[in-house]
């Protein structure tokens, strides 16, 4: 159990490096949390910083939600554990320790975790997202509708109860961290990728 409990405290603390707040500072940018949107995730980090910082942030974000799992899975953890591993990870991004728990909205390291815990649900996941990016301009309105049909993946790809208890509970936190952004949408206020000011990481 300690072990166990070790692993989870461990995704934790990796899910709370934030990618933006390191890539920015590493890079001379503006704080994310204080420029742009103030939103710590990469849709932030391309308004402050172009394209490169952008996909350094969004690379860094995926990679602490599939990391964690991958190495737990590697030791022997079952999927119970991964998926608490995982859920930690996330937390960690929403939440994080080193930076006053003033995370991101959770979507990148969303499609991280699930890459690391069946990698055919992250795929069709991300899949979704940018068919919906690409035709809608809309970060947010993207990653809600992707992460809102992940559930029917998991159900359809490998309906395991754990899983998809996993996938539905970050799902119900990354709504609520995107509840600005709904309440825009549903006034039609919400912008595009590049000009929106509190949009999806």
């Amino acid at each position: 159990m300690t072990l166990k409990l070790l692993y989870i405290l461990a995704g934790y603390l990796l899910g709370s490096l934030s990618s933006a707040i390191i890539t920015c500072r590493l890079m001379g940018l503006p704080d994310p949390r204080s420029g742009g949107s103030g939103n710590p995730g990469a849709t932030n980090v391309l308004r402050l910083g172009g394209k490169k910082a952008a996909a350094i942030t969004l690379i860094g974000d995926m990679l602490k939600g599939l990391l964690p799992v991958l190495a737990v899975r590697a030791l022997g953890a079952d999927i119970t554990l991964q998926c608490a591993v995982a859920v930690a990870a996330f937390l960690g991004h929403l939440y994080p320790v080193f930076f006053s728990f003033r995370g991101g909205k959770g979507v990148a390291t969303m499609l991280g975790v699930l890459l690391g815990l069946h990698w055919p649900v992250g795929l069709m996941t991300i899949a979704t997202w940018l068919i919906i990016a690409r035709g809608f301009k809309i970060s947010s309105l993207a990653a809600l509708l992707a992460i809102l049909l992940t559930p029917l993946y998991v159900l359809w790809l490998k309906p395991e109860p754990v899983l998809l208890a996993a996938v539905i509970f970050m799902g119900i936190l990354l709504f609520w961290r995107h509840r600005s952004n709904i309440r825009k949408l549903l006034r039609g206020e919400e912008g595009g990728i590049r000009n929106n000011r509190d949009n999806a990481d």
